[in-house]
């Protein structure tokens, strides 16, 4: 079985003002995260605003992402369309692209199906591919969760590999944790409770600050790993005030600003998403530029 760990940010699309892909902008993007240190790159996943993207551009982000890491750090691509047929869809993109280490596929919103239907969907998008799976459950975005027993028998399905759990409910992930069967991995998915994750068992997180203080982000796990609890307490409480700040505009607005800040070009966000207070982009830049230096 697959097993994903380490710290894998959930990466931004670069766009211009029109929605179209800046290829140049996504191969920035990926060089500022692997080059600082992180072990491995989602595409396509809610903070790529993957909601926004049409089929060509999920393709062609796939793509550029797996030709341009080049095999430097495992590669996961997302899957969040509302549907089972679209999921599928996406899935199957992603697999016959090639070169990536698996698909997270999150649960769908707007409607809210029943855990039984949830396990059927999970069910037919794994079954239709030969990419390890991740379950991804995000209630406070979808309101809909995943319950702790549908995971659990998810994690028997053949191709379903591990859990982004973005609940915010560390008790929830420690009884996971201790239930889980052998080689199913588990990722922090809220950026605050990575330390705390990482200690009760989990295998790494899935971070959007990682788009920005990738350095930081990835410092929590190594420095974790090392037995250097005092260094992953402290780039933890340093990651708090960038963490503060990405609600504070449309998601995730402050995440492609604050590339833009240190010099990357992350572009634009999807219509209607425009707007950064100029008093908060000073902020920022302050919080953005003393986390690259750390």
């Amino acid at each position: 079985m697959t097993t994903f760990d380490g710290i894998i940010p959930a990466l931004v699309t670069p766009l211009d003002q029109h929605g179209e892909l800046l290829e140049d902008g996504l191969r920035q993007v990926l060089d500022f995260t692997v080059d600082r240190g992180v072990h491995g790159v989602f595409v396509l996943g809610s903070s790529g605003e993957i909601y926004g993207l049409d089929a060509a551009q999920k393709r062609r982000v796939v793509e550029i992402a797996v030709e341009h890491v080049a095999g430097r750090v495992p590669v996961l691509a997302g899957a969040g369309e509302i549907s089972t047929r679209e999921c599928v869809r996406t899935a199957r993109m992603v697999e016959d692209v090639g070169g990536v280490a698996g698909l997270s596929v999150l649960t769908p919103y707007f409607m809210t199906p029943t855990q039984s239907e949830l396990r059927e969907h999970f069910r037919a998008i794994a079954g239709s591919i030969d990419l390890p799976v991740l379950l991804y459950d995000n209630p406070p975005r979808t309101h809909v969760q995943l319950e702790l027993t549908t995971v659990l028998e998810l994690a028997a399905v053949p191709g379903i590999v591990g859990l982004k759990d973005s609940s915010g409910d560390l008790e929830r992930v420690r009884t996971l944790l201790a239930e889980r069967p052998e080689g199913f991995s588990v990722l922090m998915g809220r950026d605050p409770l990575i330390l705390p994750a990482l200690e009760a068992g989990a295998d790494g997180a899935i971070a959007t600050t990682a788009n920005v203080a990738p350095r930081v982000v990835a410092g929590i796990y190594d420095a974790f790993r090392a037995g250097d609890l005092a260094t992953a307490a402290r780039l933890q409480e340093e990651l708090a005030q960038l963490r503060d700040l990405v609600p504070r505009a449309t998601f995730p607005l402050v995440l492609k600003e604050g590339l833009r800040i240190l010099g990357v070009d992350a572009g634009h966000g999807v219509a209607p998403a425009r707007e950064i207070d100029p008093a908060l982009r000073e902020e920022l830049a302050r919080v953005v530029t003393a986390l690259d230096a750390l």
